[in-house]
């Protein structure tokens, strides 16, 4: 197949649409020169003729009932004889165009319009994506489908094409959960990862209780977003539990997230629930077990991290919540006063914070350097302050319109440490 299967029948139908309005533009012309035979429209003349015959009897009545004299009758009747004769001007009939202009008109209509199609703005696109959808649009339906698993060699040559056919396609199937979630592999093995993430989102939403596209919409939130939990991945991830509570995905991943987010025994509880799963099940699955134990036994050894590390209380004043957007990122530091690279830090959604508060944990587990480490720095003592900063761009460095707070001074052995965001980095 070529372009001209999908732009040929645009630009027919186009030329017709511009054709009927060339006729509708000539269509006066047309009626002219059927009218030839009388080309003067004499209504108008026709009534001045009856209004002059009813004006000259009502004053042959007032003369002869003596109202007026013969003197005045005489000028009256002048008066609109002079009337009647302004009135009989000849009208100019139209002159008729001949067949050549007729002609000039029916093909400029459409060649204006096709320039002005055209020049308006870069067609390329447009006719690029018809291509792509005539050469490898029905391998893109069939991968899309599963009646195949890997297009032809011939349909990758230009893997743009495939690609624009499959997003088209997904498109025109906007409510087939299946074609998001094959559209999100797609984007995942080009690393698209948002891309893949949004694709797997609307697979989510059209089939909620369809336990593969939730689970993998749950690892590609939990992984894309560095092994930490999110609103909707949580959100997923317990209505998938709720459904069935024996998710072996779904387990492991509550306990990770947990562990990442500091929440030990959440963590611990996670781990057990799903060691106790596995062991039920016949087969030897001493490996399984294994790694679980090892699991547990890192997550208690960050749990004594944790707990010799600082909590940090970060509020956002007021007056700058309506400041606060929904994309933006929360960084948490502990630095030396002097400058240089944190002790710890963590850089966290903004959905952390709730009603204005967030509490946050800092400790070695959050150490940017294996040798910089926050203990390291206590024992040391090393000065340190915590900063707290709301990034609207995501980015570790301030920026102008990020949100912050004064950094607040604390002692060698303080364990907890309070943070207000009261300003707007200039």
């Amino acid at each position: 197949m070529t372009i001209f299967s999908t732009a040929g029948l645009f630009i027919a139908l186009s030329l017709l649409i511009a054709l009927i309005l060339a006729l509708i533009v000539i269509t006066p012309w047309l009626r002219a020169s059927r009218s030839n035979t009388r080309p003067v429209d004499n209504q108008l003349l026709d009534i001045n003729v009856a209004v002059f015959r009813e004006r000259l009897a009502e004053l042959k009545t007032d003369k002869d009932s003596g109202t007026i004299d013969d003197n005045h009758y005489q000028n009256q009747k002048l008066e609109l004889e002079r009337q009647l004769l302004d009135a009989q001007r000849q009208v100019t009939p139209m002159v008729t165009p001949g067949v050549k202009s007729r002609l000039i008109v029916t093909v400029w209509v459409p060649v204006l319009a096709a320039m002005a199609y055209l020049l308006v703005s870069d067609r390329t696109s447009v006719f690029e994506l018809w291509q792509a959808e005539d050469k490898v649009g029905q391998v893109a339906d069939d991968l899309l489908t599963g009646k195949i698993d890997q297009p032809p060699e011939w349909a990758i040559e230009d893997g743009r094409q495939l690609i624009s056919a499959m997003q088209t396609n997904v498109y025109r199937h906007a409510d087939d959960p299946d074609r998001w979630m094959r559209l999100s592999e797609l984007f995942l093995s080009l690393e698209a990862n948002d891309s893949a993430l949004e694709a797997l989102s609307r697979a989510y939403r059209l089939s909620p209780d369809n336990e593969e596209i939730a689970t993998t919409y749950a690892q590609i939130s939990f992984f894309s977003n560095e092994g930490q939990l999110d609103v909707n991945s949580r959100r997923v991830l317990q209505d998938l539990l709720s459904k069935s509570p024996q998710h072996e995905g779904a387990q492991m991943l509550m306990a990770m997230g947990e562990a990442r987010a500091n929440n030990f025994e959440e963590a611990e509880y996670w781990i057990q629930k799903l060691r106790s799963s596995i062991a039920a099940k016949p087969g030897d699955h001493t490996q399984a077990l294994t790694s679980l134990d090892e699991l547990s036994a890192n997550v208690k050894a960050q749990q004594l991290q944790s707990a010799e590390g600082i909590s940090v209380s970060v509020t956002v004043n007021p007056s700058l919540l309506p400041l606060v957007k929904g994309d933006d990122v929360l960084f948490v530091a502990i630095r030396d006063v002097q400058g240089g690279p944190p002790f710890a830090a963590k850089r966290l959604p903004i959905t952390v914070i709730q009603q204005g508060e967030a509490t946050i944990s800092l400790s070695d587990l959050d150490a940017m350097m294996p040798e910089r480490t926050l203990q390291a720095a206590r024992t040391a003592k090393t000065q340190l302050a915590v900063v707290a900063r709301i990034s609207h761009s995501g980015n570790a460095g301030a920026e102008s319109g990020d949100l912050s707070g004064n950094p607040v001074v604390i002692s060698a052995d303080q364990k907890q440490v309070n943070v207000e965001i009261n300003q707007q980095v200039p």
